[in-house]
């Protein structure tokens, strides 16, 4: 999809910048080449500034996954999926590998997600009896990683402090409410197709366990004005990072993991995850500035915000719309939407608040599609696209909700 999506940018700030010289403004030409070269020396900036934050965080990460912290959250988290799985046999290694790449994603592990969320694939091919089919398991487990379930979004802090935000985890609870939405959903549309019988008394209380959760971080913020709900999710949030640095350590000092020394071996990891950042930012920022330079991009949102309009809706959210729109497609583009929106409008300015929480309210559904069901072989996919791209329309709508709760006055 990008090998046509991405060429396509350019030639359309090609012909808008033809067209505009055409008509008397050659100007455009010169401007939108300079944007070119002034986006591609900020894409290399921003990702070796990103360099210290990675190696930092996945030090952490690393602590936790040898602290076994995410075996104990797969164990909590198994009987659940014993339930939404039922022809998965009791027993059988994928409800492990299931819920072991759940409890990744949950706490951040990107870098330990994907090869147990491959394993968990390959295990659930298993008991497939039509290999190029897609099971309800594997439906259902994809849709799951699609919606996107990681509860502290630690690379999005992490781009918001790049830019100098004062406070990077103002977005966590806004984040927080949107990826909800987004996985619940998911999971209610492949329940309802599936006609999973949600009403055990175990899935019950996993639900209910659920909901007492998020009631309490909601009744923090209930009754407070607008201008201190962001100020609230920061503290919230500051709270929860400081928090999950403090679990990380006191699990790997319980386990007598040697700290200092996976430390480091995590951390090492980021300066090479910044500098393969590169290529991605440079190619999706450059043509996506030269797209807003030479006015195309202006033009469609103004499309876009007069179609709003005219259903009697404020329009304060549609810069950040290009995000939502590639978010499907690409994480790396729509990483690179949520930048060029910080860098245009500023990293606090509300476009820049809903994108950082579209952003973090789903996955890339067309890639996670492609390589988890194409490690295993699998060509028809069924309802899973159906049910993912359900979850991330309900992920942007709530992320856009959530934005104007906590941050428009």
């Amino acid at each position: 999809m990008l090998n046509r999506l991405w060429p396509s940018l350019f030639l359309l700030a090609f012909f808008s910048c033809l067209y505009q010289a055409m008509m008397g403004h050659p100007e455009v030409l010169a401007a939108t080449i300079e944007a070119s070269f002034k986006t591609a020396k900020s894409a290399v900036e921003i990702a070796i500034g990103l360099v210290g934050l990675l190696c930092f965080w996945l030090g952490l990460f690393q602590i936790a996954e040898k602290s076994g912290l995410t075996d104990k959250l797969a164990w909590a988290l198994s009987p659940l999926f014993r339930r939404l799985m039922p022809e998965v046999p009791a027993g059988h290694p994928a409800i492990g590998s299931v819920t072991l790449n759940m409890a990744a994603n949950m706490l951040g592990l990107d870098n330990a997600a994907t090869p147990m969320g491959l394993k968990a694939m390959k295990d659930l091919q298993s008991l497939n009896p039509n290999p190029d089919t897609a099971t309800n398991a594997q439906i259902l487990f994809l849709v799951i990683n699609t919606s996107s379930v990681t509860l502290i979004p630690v690379s999005i802090f992490m781009y918001r402090a790049q830019f100098h935000a004062p406070n990077p985890a103002s977005v966590f609870l806004p984040i927080l409410l949107a990826t909800c939405a987004s996985t619940f959903s998911g999971i209610m549309m492949v329940a309802w197709i599936q006609k999973l019988k949600l009403w055990d008394r175990v899935i019950l209380a996993y639900a209910a366990g659920f909901a007492i959760l998020m009631a309490s971080l909601i009744s923090l913020i209930v009754g407070l004005p607008a201008e201190a709900l962001g100020e609230r999710s920061a503290l919230i949030g500051n709270l929860a990072l400081f928090g999950i640095i403090a679990l990380f350590l006191l699990a790997g000092w319980r386990k007598n993991v040697a700290l200092y020394d996976e430390f480091i071996t995590g951390a090492k990891q980021g300066f090479d995850l910044a500098v393969g950042l590169i290529p991605f930012l440079v190619a999706m920022l450059v043509a996506v500035s030269m797209l807003r330079a030479s006015g195309v991009l202006t033009v469609f949102l103004d499309i876009i915000a007069k179609g709003i309009a005219l259903l009697g809706l404020n329009t304060d959210f549609v810069p950040a719309l290009t995000t939502a729109l590639i978010k499907p497609f690409s994480g790396s583009g729509a990483r690179a939407m949520m930048i060029e929106t910080m860098q245009t409008y500023g990293v606090d300015s509300f476009p820049a608040l809903v994108a950082a929480t579209i952003q973090g309210s789903s996955e890339t559904t067309f890639y996670v599609l492609a390589v988890y069901f194409g490690s295993v072989g699998i060509r028809r996919e069924r309802h899973a696209l159906a049910c993912g791209l359900f979850a991330d329309f309900v992920g942007v709508v709530a992320a856009v909700l959530a934005s104007y709760w906590f941050f428009h006055v």
